[in-house]
């Protein structure tokens, strides 16, 4: 198993790195467009609840380390991309189901991704790289805690702004991230530190599930 400063960096990486960061400002600031509230009901003011989570991911992007072990397979940044981006393009809308209940999801999703960013500070990114292992925080209980934080936080707007369009973004999203988690997994394997990292911490999302 190859340590992890002989993983080859891509001569693009650095390129790339600064691509990621760009277009998920521009993506941000279309979703921001279409969700400020312009009315005083709940459900819109909610919907400032997946401003603030998805505002986060922006501006750890923007802050992070730089790297150039960054992933340029293709696949990947289909995969991460449609993973990250695709959540930007949920709409406000629908009869309310639970507006309290969705709320409360939305805080315990933001709180739980909120708590994973920050065990990985400036390591944070989105198409799949090496720029640090962590292993503090949640990150003692799953793998990918993050994620599982994105996805409460997704089905708590779902109960907010139920329509067709919104459900259908998530299942591909919530698709596209398991195929994110291999991905990462799949890079940072190359990592001994990694390997054995995974043998403490058996499961990627859901103790005892996945």
């Amino acid at each position: 198993m190859a340590n992890v400063s002989e993983i080859r960096s891509h001569p693009r990486g650095r390129i790339l790195d600064t691509a990621e960061q760009v277009i998920a400002t521009v993506l941000y600031i279309w979703l921001v467009m279409r969700l400020w509230p312009t009315h005083a009901s709940t459900a819109d003011w909610i919907a400032l609840l997946i401003l603030f989570s998805e505002g986060i991911i922006v501006v750890l992007l923007l802050a992070r380390r730089p790297t150039d072990m960054i992933s340029a397979d293709l696949r990947d940044w289909v995969v991460a991309a449609g993973g990250t981006f695709m959540s930007l393009a949920v709409t406000k809308g629908g009869e309310p189901l639970a507006p309290a209940l969705g709320g409360l999801f939305m805080l315990a999703g933001i709180a739980t991704h909120l708590s994973a960013k920050f065990s990985l500070r400036r390591s944070f990114g989105i198409v799949a790289a090496h720029r640090g292992l962590k292993v503090t925080g949640l990150y003692r209980l799953v793998r990918h805690p993050m994620y599982i934080g994105y996805m409460m936080t997704h089905v708590g707007f779902l109960l907010v702004a139920p329509t067709l369009w919104n459900l259908g973004v998530y299942l591909a999203v919530w698709t596209l991230l398991i195929a994110r988690i291999f991905a990462e997994e799949r890079l940072l394997g190359q990592d001994p530190e990694y390997q054995e990292f995974k043998t403490r911490v058996r499961y990627r999302l859901v103790p005892g599930v996945f």
